[in-house]
């Protein structure tokens, strides 16, 4: 196989303590990822990247290797995902690979025919990158913003009149995955950026865990999907 996972897991999480691998409808988060990877049977290897020995040990018992413990001056608040996967990479056996996926660790809602195709996509083009997207629910150049007085400050005043069926669809990064050349990645190739292109989810396939809220929302869709599945 020409392509490997990496998941990037550090263990030091704010808003949601043990984010990667509190349990999440029945099994840790992180879980979730490493099952869609081995299923997906495109890598020869699935790895987690990890400063925590826990998280280690539970992504090994899902079938995921942890070659090596990630330095602690990797696994700060300003570290990069470009950062992470390059320090990956530079520590295991690369030879035969073409391709790199990061995978983030709380994605419980990605398909697997979307990492299927983003490998077809990054297999048969030249792109440095490819990688998930959402559109914006609304216009983006119709935002506004409330002053200190409690006024309305349009971030653009000349699309105050624009309606918003006229303007473009706009997107943001999903933050599923990263699916990459490996050389892009070695090169610390912007991703957003960059020679990169997207695909596009649906409404439904992804939730942004930040907030405890969240996290209770996508357990409830899991256990609907569940017992939709049974």
């Amino acid at each position: 196989m020409n392509s490997i996972a990496i998941i990037p897991a550090r263990g030091g999480s704010k808003r949601i303590p043990k984010k990667n691998i509190r349990e999440l409808a029945g099994k840790p988060a992180i879980a979730y990822p490493i099952e869609l990877a081995i299923k997906s049977a495109i890598f020869g290897r699935v790895i987690v990247s990890t400063d925590d020995m826990e998280i280690a040990q539970i992504a090994q018992s899902y079938g995921a290797e942890v070659p090596f413990l990630r330095e602690a001056k990797l696994s700060d608040d300003f570290t990069t995902t470009l950062d992470v996967i390059f320090d990956a990479i530079s520590k295991i056996d690369t030879e035969g690979i073409n391709y790199v996926c990061c995978i983030y660790p709380v994605t419980p809602l990605l398909v697997l025919d979307r990492v299927l195709e983003g490998y077809k996509i990054i297999s048969e083009n030249t792109w440095d990158y490819v990688f998930t997207a959402s559109e914006f629910p609304t216009a983006i150049e119709r935002a506004f913003r409330k002053n200190h007085s409690g006024k309305v400050n349009f971030l653009d005043s000349n699309f105050v009149s624009t309606r918003t069926q006229d303007l473009a669809k706009t997107y943001y990064d999903s933050g599923q995955f990263y699916f990459g050349q490996l050389n892009s990645w070695q090169n610390k190739n912007p991703i957003l950026t960059g020679n990169s292109t997207f695909i596009e989810l649906n409404k439904n396939e992804v939730i942004d865990v930040d907030e405890v809220e969240d996290w209770y929302l996508v357990e409830k869709l899991l256990r609907l999907k569940n017992n939709l599945s049974n």
